[in-house]
Protein backbone atom coordinates (compact mmCIF):
# COMPACT_ATOMS: atom_id res chain seq x y z
CA UNK A 1 0.00 0.00 0.00
CA UNK A 2 1.27 3.48 -0.82
CA UNK A 3 2.51 5.75 1.99
CA UNK A 4 -0.18 8.41 1.60
CA UNK A 5 -3.04 6.04 1.75
CA UNK A 6 -1.14 4.40 4.99
CA UNK A 7 -1.26 7.95 6.05
CA UNK A 8 -4.85 8.58 5.24
CA UNK A 9 -6.14 5.55 6.56
CA UNK A 10 -4.09 5.76 9.86
CA UNK A 11 -5.19 9.69 10.27
CA UNK A 12 -9.09 8.50 9.60
CA UNK A 13 -8.54 5.81 12.15
CA UNK A 14 -7.40 8.64 14.88
CA UNK A 15 -10.49 10.99 13.24
CA UNK A 16 -12.41 8.00 14.40
CA UNK A 17 -11.30 7.37 17.90
CA UNK A 18 -11.03 11.01 18.06
CA UNK A 19 -14.68 11.92 17.42
CA UNK A 20 -15.93 8.63 19.48
CA UNK A 21 -13.95 9.55 22.56
CA UNK A 22 -16.35 13.09 21.87
CA UNK A 23 -19.21 11.93 21.50
CA UNK A 24 -18.35 9.57 24.54
CA UNK A 25 -18.10 12.14 26.80
CA UNK A 26 -20.74 14.16 25.43
CA UNK A 27 -22.96 11.43 26.57
CA UNK A 28 -21.33 11.40 30.07
CA UNK A 29 -24.35 13.02 32.37
CA UNK A 30 -23.12 15.87 34.45
CA UNK A 31 -24.59 15.54 38.16
CA UNK A 32 -24.47 18.46 40.74
CA UNK A 33 -24.15 17.95 44.44
CA UNK A 34 -25.10 21.23 46.66
CA UNK A 35 -24.64 19.98 50.59
CA UNK A 36 -24.86 22.59 53.33
CA UNK A 37 -21.21 22.74 54.33
CA UNK A 38 -17.90 20.63 53.54
CA UNK A 39 -16.98 19.88 57.46
CA UNK A 40 -19.99 18.55 58.94
CA UNK A 41 -19.37 14.59 58.90
CA UNK A 42 -22.76 14.09 57.55
CA UNK A 43 -21.86 15.98 54.29
CA UNK A 44 -18.73 14.72 54.22
CA UNK A 45 -20.10 10.83 53.71
CA UNK A 46 -22.53 11.96 51.10
CA UNK A 47 -20.52 13.90 48.93
CA UNK A 48 -18.28 10.14 49.03
CA UNK A 49 -21.53 8.75 48.10
CA UNK A 50 -22.17 10.61 45.43
CA UNK A 51 -18.67 10.46 44.13
CA UNK A 52 -18.51 6.64 44.61
CA UNK A 53 -22.02 6.36 42.80
CA UNK A 54 -21.22 8.71 40.03
CA UNK A 55 -18.01 6.79 39.38
CA UNK A 56 -19.82 3.61 39.11
CA UNK A 57 -22.42 5.05 36.57
CA UNK A 58 -19.76 7.04 34.28
CA UNK A 59 -21.27 10.46 35.43
CA UNK A 60 -19.08 13.45 35.69
CA UNK A 61 -19.87 14.95 39.15
CA UNK A 62 -19.57 18.26 40.34
CA UNK A 63 -19.51 19.43 44.19
CA UNK A 64 -20.02 22.52 46.27
CA UNK A 65 -20.96 23.52 49.64
CA UNK A 66 -22.01 26.55 51.43
CA UNK A 67 -19.84 28.43 53.88
CA UNK A 68 -21.74 27.17 56.95
CA UNK A 69 -25.42 25.89 57.97
CA UNK A 70 -27.38 28.91 56.17
CA UNK A 71 -25.44 29.96 53.51
CA UNK A 72 -28.11 30.30 50.91
CA UNK A 73 -26.32 32.93 49.14
CA UNK A 74 -23.25 30.35 48.94
CA UNK A 75 -26.07 27.53 47.60
CA UNK A 76 -27.50 29.81 44.89
CA UNK A 77 -24.22 30.72 43.33
CA UNK A 78 -22.99 27.24 43.34
CA UNK A 79 -26.88 26.55 41.50
CA UNK A 80 -26.30 28.87 38.61
CA UNK A 81 -22.16 27.52 37.94
CA UNK A 82 -23.70 24.00 37.98
CA UNK A 83 -26.10 24.82 35.04
CA UNK A 84 -23.90 26.96 33.33
CA UNK A 85 -21.30 23.79 33.14
CA UNK A 86 -23.87 21.27 31.84
CA UNK A 87 -25.42 19.61 34.74
CA UNK A 88 -28.89 18.28 33.66
CA UNK A 89 -29.41 17.15 37.37
CA UNK A 90 -28.45 19.11 40.69
CA UNK A 91 -28.65 17.20 44.28
CA UNK A 92 -29.28 19.95 46.90
CA UNK A 93 -29.09 19.60 50.62
CA UNK A 94 -31.62 23.19 51.21
CA UNK A 95 -29.40 25.62 54.07
CA UNK A 96 -32.42 27.63 53.73
CA UNK A 97 -35.89 25.84 52.46
CA UNK A 98 -37.58 28.61 51.72
CA UNK A 99 -34.99 31.58 50.40
CA UNK A 100 -33.67 28.45 47.89
CA UNK A 101 -36.39 28.52 46.20
CA UNK A 102 -36.98 30.45 43.12
CA UNK A 103 -33.01 29.55 42.23
CA UNK A 104 -34.59 26.03 42.14
CA UNK A 105 -37.21 27.79 39.85
CA UNK A 106 -35.10 28.89 37.52
CA UNK A 107 -32.78 25.80 37.42
CA UNK A 108 -36.15 23.71 36.50
CA UNK A 109 -37.33 26.65 33.71
CA UNK A 110 -34.10 25.33 32.03
CA UNK A 111 -35.18 21.86 32.25
CA UNK A 112 -32.67 20.43 34.77
CA UNK A 113 -34.07 18.18 37.47
CA UNK A 114 -33.46 19.09 41.05
CA UNK A 115 -33.46 16.71 43.71
CA UNK A 116 -33.32 17.54 46.90
CA UNK A 117 -31.75 15.12 49.79
CA UNK A 118 -31.90 15.30 53.20
CA UNK A 119 -33.69 18.09 53.76
CA UNK A 120 -36.75 19.82 52.12
CA UNK A 121 -37.70 22.78 50.75
CA UNK A 122 -40.70 25.11 51.78
CA UNK A 123 -43.20 24.09 49.79
CA UNK A 124 -41.85 20.06 49.70
CA UNK A 125 -42.91 20.48 45.63
CA UNK A 126 -39.90 23.30 44.78
CA UNK A 127 -38.05 20.47 43.49
CA UNK A 128 -38.71 17.59 41.66
CA UNK A 129 -38.46 14.97 44.10
CA UNK A 130 -37.12 14.66 48.13
CA UNK A 131 -34.73 11.61 49.24
CA UNK A 132 -34.87 11.91 52.80
CA UNK A 133 -35.00 10.49 56.35
CA UNK A 134 -38.33 11.07 58.12
CA UNK A 135 -37.26 13.71 60.43
CA UNK A 136 -40.54 13.92 62.37
CA UNK A 137 -40.63 9.57 62.95
CA UNK A 138 -36.18 10.27 63.66
CA UNK A 139 -37.39 12.34 66.65
CA UNK A 140 -40.36 10.41 67.79
CA UNK A 141 -37.97 7.75 68.06
CA UNK A 142 -35.89 9.30 70.71
CA UNK A 143 -38.46 10.95 72.50
CA UNK A 144 -40.04 7.61 73.08
CA UNK A 145 -36.37 6.46 74.16
CA UNK A 146 -36.31 9.44 76.42
CA UNK A 147 -39.31 9.01 78.12
CA UNK A 148 -38.95 5.50 78.90
CA UNK A 149 -35.13 6.02 80.06
CA UNK A 150 -36.29 8.40 82.94
CA UNK A 151 -38.88 6.45 84.32
CA UNK A 152 -41.37 8.49 85.15
CA UNK A 153 -38.90 11.25 86.48
CA UNK A 154 -40.08 14.92 86.07
CA UNK A 155 -38.11 16.22 82.17
CA UNK A 156 -36.74 19.42 82.65
CA UNK A 157 -35.60 19.92 78.90
CA UNK A 158 -33.00 21.77 76.85
CA UNK A 159 -33.58 21.49 72.96
CA UNK A 160 -30.52 22.23 70.87
CA UNK A 161 -32.16 23.43 67.85
CA UNK A 162 -30.66 24.15 64.64
CA UNK A 163 -31.88 27.82 63.59
CA UNK A 164 -35.46 28.74 63.57
CA UNK A 165 -38.06 27.99 60.64
CA UNK A 166 -36.34 25.33 58.80
CA UNK A 167 -38.33 22.15 58.19
CA UNK A 168 -35.49 19.69 59.49
CA UNK A 169 -35.01 21.53 62.86
CA UNK A 170 -38.88 22.26 62.89
CA UNK A 171 -39.45 18.27 62.69
CA UNK A 172 -37.25 16.74 64.84
CA UNK A 173 -37.58 18.91 67.78
CA UNK A 174 -41.73 18.63 67.44
CA UNK A 175 -41.16 14.80 66.43
CA UNK A 176 -39.38 14.72 69.84
CA UNK A 177 -41.61 16.09 71.84
CA UNK A 178 -44.66 14.49 70.57
CA UNK A 179 -42.58 10.89 71.20
CA UNK A 180 -41.75 12.11 74.89
CA UNK A 181 -45.56 12.63 75.03
CA UNK A 182 -46.60 16.26 75.49
CA UNK A 183 -47.69 18.88 73.27
CA UNK A 184 -46.38 19.17 70.17
CA UNK A 185 -46.79 21.00 66.27
CA UNK A 186 -47.37 18.52 63.38
CA UNK A 187 -44.77 17.19 60.92
CA UNK A 188 -46.23 20.21 58.64
CA UNK A 189 -45.04 23.08 61.17
CA UNK A 190 -41.98 25.06 60.83
CA UNK A 191 -42.52 26.45 63.95
CA UNK A 192 -41.24 24.90 67.14
CA UNK A 193 -43.33 23.82 70.22
CA UNK A 194 -42.63 25.00 73.75
CA UNK A 195 -44.50 23.04 76.48
CA UNK A 196 -43.54 24.00 80.02
CA UNK A 197 -41.13 21.08 80.13
CA UNK A 198 -39.16 22.55 78.06
CA UNK A 199 -37.07 24.99 80.48
CA UNK A 200 -34.43 26.08 77.52
CA UNK A 201 -34.06 26.42 73.66
CA UNK A 202 -31.13 27.59 71.86
CA UNK A 203 -29.81 27.37 68.14
CA UNK A 204 -26.36 25.45 67.74
CA UNK A 205 -26.27 25.39 64.11
CA UNK A 206 -25.67 21.50 64.12
CA UNK A 207 -22.37 22.66 64.94
CA UNK A 208 -20.17 21.33 68.21
CA UNK A 209 -18.93 24.84 69.09
CA UNK A 210 -21.82 26.30 68.80
CA UNK A 211 -24.11 23.72 70.57
CA UNK A 212 -21.36 23.76 73.83
CA UNK A 213 -22.33 27.49 74.13
CA UNK A 214 -25.81 26.79 73.81
CA UNK A 215 -25.58 23.85 76.74
CA UNK A 216 -23.56 26.64 78.42
CA UNK A 217 -26.19 29.24 78.00
CA UNK A 218 -29.01 26.52 79.14
CA UNK A 219 -26.98 25.14 82.53
CA UNK A 220 -26.80 29.32 83.52
CA UNK A 221 -30.55 29.48 83.07
CA UNK A 222 -31.58 26.14 84.62
CA UNK A 223 -28.76 24.17 86.42
CA UNK A 224 -31.20 21.41 87.29
CA UNK A 225 -31.53 20.55 83.30
CA UNK A 226 -31.87 16.29 83.07
CA UNK A 227 -32.73 15.55 79.75
CA UNK A 228 -30.81 17.57 76.35
CA UNK A 229 -32.34 17.14 72.86
CA UNK A 230 -29.83 17.98 69.69
CA UNK A 231 -30.60 18.45 66.34
CA UNK A 232 -27.80 16.79 65.63
CA UNK A 233 -24.37 14.93 67.00
CA UNK A 234 -21.72 17.62 66.63
CA UNK A 235 -24.29 19.36 68.71
CA UNK A 236 -24.78 16.29 70.98
CA UNK A 237 -20.64 16.28 71.27
CA UNK A 238 -20.66 20.60 72.34
CA UNK A 239 -23.74 19.92 75.06
CA UNK A 240 -21.69 16.88 75.99
CA UNK A 241 -18.32 18.86 76.76
CA UNK A 242 -20.34 21.55 78.29
CA UNK A 243 -21.72 19.06 80.92
CA UNK A 244 -18.80 17.72 81.73
CA UNK A 245 -17.16 20.73 82.79
CA UNK A 246 -19.82 21.23 84.66
CA UNK A 247 -19.82 18.01 86.29
CA UNK A 248 -23.12 17.09 85.21
CA UNK A 249 -22.32 14.56 82.71
CA UNK A 250 -23.50 11.65 84.74
CA UNK A 251 -27.00 13.33 85.75
CA UNK A 252 -27.99 14.69 82.15
CA UNK A 253 -29.35 12.51 79.54
CA UNK A 254 -28.35 13.72 75.78
CA UNK A 255 -30.46 12.29 72.77
CA UNK A 256 -30.15 13.20 69.09
CA UNK A 257 -30.24 12.52 65.52
CA UNK A 258 -28.06 11.15 62.81
CA UNK A 259 -26.30 7.63 63.80
CA UNK A 260 -22.86 8.75 61.92
CA UNK A 261 -19.81 6.64 63.34
CA UNK A 262 -18.61 9.03 65.58
CA UNK A 263 -22.17 9.49 66.90
CA UNK A 264 -22.38 5.54 67.29
CA UNK A 265 -19.49 5.56 69.60
CA UNK A 266 -20.66 8.39 71.22
CA UNK A 267 -23.28 6.34 72.38
CA UNK A 268 -21.10 3.39 72.84
CA UNK A 269 -19.50 5.22 75.08
CA UNK A 270 -22.10 7.05 76.75
CA UNK A 271 -22.17 9.92 75.89
CA UNK A 272 -25.22 9.88 74.08
CA UNK A 273 -27.84 7.40 75.64
CA UNK A 274 -30.04 7.15 72.13
CA UNK A 275 -29.80 8.67 68.45
CA UNK A 276 -31.88 8.04 65.11
CA UNK A 277 -29.65 6.61 62.39
CA UNK A 278 -30.10 7.94 59.16
CA UNK A 279 -28.32 7.12 55.51
CA UNK A 280 -27.06 9.57 53.28
CA UNK A 281 -24.66 7.30 51.37
CA UNK A 282 -28.53 5.83 50.58
CA UNK A 283 -29.60 9.03 49.41
CA UNK A 284 -26.96 10.08 47.54
CA UNK A 285 -26.71 7.01 45.60
CA UNK A 286 -30.30 7.12 44.75
CA UNK A 287 -30.00 10.96 43.13
CA UNK A 288 -26.97 10.05 41.19
CA UNK A 289 -29.48 6.60 40.04
CA UNK A 290 -32.32 9.10 39.22
CA UNK A 291 -29.69 11.53 37.66
CA UNK A 292 -28.12 8.87 35.20
CA UNK A 293 -31.85 8.06 34.33
CA UNK A 294 -32.86 11.33 33.48
CA UNK A 295 -29.94 11.75 31.16
CA UNK A 296 -30.62 8.66 29.38
CA UNK A 297 -34.57 8.50 28.70
CA UNK A 298 -35.65 11.79 29.83
CA UNK A 299 -37.94 10.21 32.47
CA UNK A 300 -37.78 12.43 36.20
CA UNK A 301 -38.29 11.11 39.54
CA UNK A 302 -41.25 12.21 41.27
CA UNK A 303 -42.49 12.64 45.12
CA UNK A 304 -40.79 11.88 48.26
CA UNK A 305 -38.97 8.55 49.35
CA UNK A 306 -38.48 7.63 52.68
CA UNK A 307 -34.53 6.66 53.40
CA UNK A 308 -34.92 4.95 56.19
CA UNK A 309 -34.48 5.36 60.19
CA UNK A 310 -33.36 3.45 62.89
CA UNK A 311 -32.87 3.67 66.59
CA UNK A 312 -29.48 3.04 67.73
CA UNK A 313 -29.36 2.88 72.08
CA UNK A 314 -26.99 2.30 74.59
CA UNK A 315 -29.32 0.48 77.18
CA UNK A 316 -32.62 -1.24 75.86
CA UNK A 317 -35.65 -0.12 77.28
CA UNK A 318 -38.95 -1.45 77.82
CA UNK A 319 -41.50 -1.05 74.92
CA UNK A 320 -39.27 1.08 72.60
CA UNK A 321 -37.52 -1.12 69.30
CA UNK A 322 -33.77 -0.29 69.38
CA UNK A 323 -30.52 -1.56 68.03
CA UNK A 324 -27.31 -1.85 69.92
CA UNK A 325 -23.89 0.28 69.01
CA UNK A 326 -22.64 -2.06 67.10
CA UNK A 327 -25.15 -2.49 65.33
CA UNK A 328 -24.98 1.07 65.01
CA UNK A 329 -21.33 0.98 63.79
CA UNK A 330 -22.15 -1.90 61.06
CA UNK A 331 -24.89 0.01 59.44
CA UNK A 332 -23.34 3.85 60.28
CA UNK A 333 -24.65 6.26 57.23
CA UNK A 334 -25.23 3.82 54.78
CA UNK A 335 -23.94 0.33 55.03
CA UNK A 336 -28.04 -0.94 55.01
Amino acid sequence: MPISRTLAVTFSAIALATLSHAASAAEQPVIGLITKTETNPFFVKMKEGATAAAKAQNAKLLTAAGKQDGDNAGQVTALENMIAAGAKTILITPSDAKAIVPAIKKARDKGVMVIALDSPTDPQEAVDALFATDNYKAGVLIGQYAKAALGGKPAKIATLDLFPGHPVGAQRHNGFLKGFGLAANPATSNELSKPAEVVCMADSFGDQAKGQTAMENCLQKNPDINLVYTINEPAAAGAYKALKAAGKEKNVMIVSVDGGCQGVKDVAAGKIAATSQQYPLKMASMGLEAGVKYAKTGEKVSGYTDTGVTLIAGKPVAGVDSKDAQTGLNLCWGKK
